[in-house]
């Protein structure tokens, strides 16, 4: 009976089992991502000139900020690096898709823009967890601190 009440209530995880999770995460989701911004780098020429243009900068300028938002954020947030700066325009490139390019389209058009947005705004607020260089940078500078 102990078996069935675990396996239907686990105890929640620890910190080390919930960092390597939320290494998973950063990995999956990054290079899923990477992966995206990969294509649109090697299209450039193809569809610079198509590009949605929401903030009114341009399409060219608008396809140069996705592609920083999905391949430079994206290696920041697969390594842990600036994990939350990172994000940001990642967060953002999801959010002008979703509530701008595909506000009027199916929801099947806007849910790979939707399970991104929601994927990196819990990450966001989550953070990098131990297997990171934000937290490795983080322990230097506590460590530095602490033996003065």
């Amino acid at each position: 009976m102990n078996r069935v009440r675990d396996l239907l209530f686990p105890k929640a995880p620890g910190p080390m089992l919930s960092s390597a999770l939320l290494l998973i995460a950063r990995v999956t989701f990054g290079l899923l991502f990477l992966n995206h911004g990969l294509s649109k780098w090697i299209a450039f020429e193809n569809i610079a000139m198509d590009f949605p243009d929401p903030l009114d900068i341009g399409s060219t300028m608008s396809l140069v900020l996705v592609i920083f938002a999905e391949v430079i954020c994206s290696i920041g947030v697969i390594l842990g690096v600036l994990f939350r700066l990172s994000l940001i325009p990642m967060i953002v490139a999801m959010g002008v898709a979703l509530f701008s390019i595909h506000a009027n389209d199916t929801f099947a058009a806007k849910e790979p823009a939707l399970i991104f947005f929601s994927i990196f705004c819990l990450m966001f607020i989550w953070g990098p967890g131990y297997f990171s260089f934000d937290t490795a940078l983080r322990g230097m500078s506590l460590d530095k601190n602490n033996n003065r």
